[in-house]
C-alpha cells in the first residue's frame, strides 16, 4: 500500500521561501508521476507541480512557473516542493499525490490521481 506523508508547511511571511517534503512508501515509484496540489477554504483542489519519477519531466501551474520548483531524490523515496517568493494568495492545504504508471486522464486533474497524503497547511501573510 502507498503512502505519502507531508510536512514542512508552516506560517510565513509574503516573499518568503518554504521546502516541502513527502515521504513516500509502499512501492518502488518508476515510472510514476507524483505531484502537489493545493486547495484553499472554499475552492477547489488545484494542480500545482508534477514530476515524473523516472524520467524527472515537470509541469507547472502558470502561476508559480519561476517560482516554485519540484524535485525528488530517488534515494529517499521523497519528492520535495521549493516555494520561492511566496504570496498570500498561496495560502492553503498542500497535498502529495502519485499517479500510478496505467492512469488515463488528464495529470492536471485531482481525479487523475491514485494516491494521497494528509496535506500540509501553508499560510504567507502579507
Amino acid at each position: 500500500q502507498v503512502q505519502l506523508e507531508e510536512s514542512g508547511g508552516r506560517l510565513v511571511q509574503a516573499g518568503d521561501s518554504l521546502r516541502l517534503s513527502c515521504a513516500a512508501s509502499g512501492r518502488t515509484f518508476s515510472n510514476y508521476v507524483m505531484g502537489w496540489f493545493r486547495q484553499a477554504p472554499g475552492k477547489e483542489r488545484e494542480f500545482v507541480a508534477l514530476i515524473n519519477w523516472s524520467t524527472g519531466s515537470v509541469a507547472y501551474r502558470d502561476s508559480v512557473k519561476g517560482r516554485f520548483t519540484i524535485s525528488r531524490d530517488n534515494a529517499k523515496n521523497t519528492l520535495y516542493l521549493q516555494m520561492n517568493s511566496l504570496k498570500p494568495e498561496d495560502t492553503a492545504l498542500y497535498y502529495c499525490t502519485a499517479r500510478v504508471p496505467s492512469r488515463i486522464g488528464s495529470m492536471l486533474s485531482p481525479l487523475g490521481y491514485d494516491y494521497w497524503g494528509q496535506g500540509t497547511q501553508v499560510t504567507v501573510s502579507s
